[in-house]
């Protein structure tokens, strides 16, 4: 059974910011790399890294929502200019919009059950009937 991760998607003001990340951090790797993928720096390894592998996500925390997640591809140990061990958790490029579900501040991560995750969210649902400020702001205040 996946197990997922939660974290706070620092700096990121919304869904359209961490979005624009996302695709410059994707853009990089592809360009470097011939693989366009997200690498997220982090003190911490997981130490359930099989469990998360097996189909996990980081779920991301924008203005205390819960908001969007990002598969997780893998776990790359490196080590920072100071010498410091760190790991990269490697995330597919796609954000996933979630139903938003309000959650409080927290420092590094923490692990997420299945059962605890919010369920993806289709916008399409939405687009007709509610302009797209309107419908972030309801998003960010989580009242849809």
């Amino acid at each position: 059974m996946a197990l997922h991760i939660i974290k706070l998607a620092v700096g990121a003001e919304s869904l359209d910011t961490l979005r624009a990340w996302t695709e410059r951090s994707a853009a990089a790797s592809q360009a470097t790399e011939g693989r366009a993928v997200v690498r997220l720096s982090t003190r911490m390894a997981p130490k359930r890294i099989d469990e998360v592998l097996d189909g996990g996500s980081l779920y991301w925390v924008i203005r205390g929502a819960v908001q969007a997640r990002q598969a997780i591809l893998g776990f790359e140990p490196y080590k920072d200019a100071g010498g410091v061990g760190r790991i990269h958790i490697v995330m597919a490029p796609e954000v996933v919009p979630v139903r938003p579900r309000p959650r409080r501040p927290f420092q590094g991560w923490r692990y997420l059950r299945p059962q605890d995750a919010p369920a993806d969210w289709r916008f399409d649902d939405l687009d007709d009937v509610i302009p797209p400020a309107m419908r972030r702001e309801l998003m960010e205040l989580c009242l849809i």
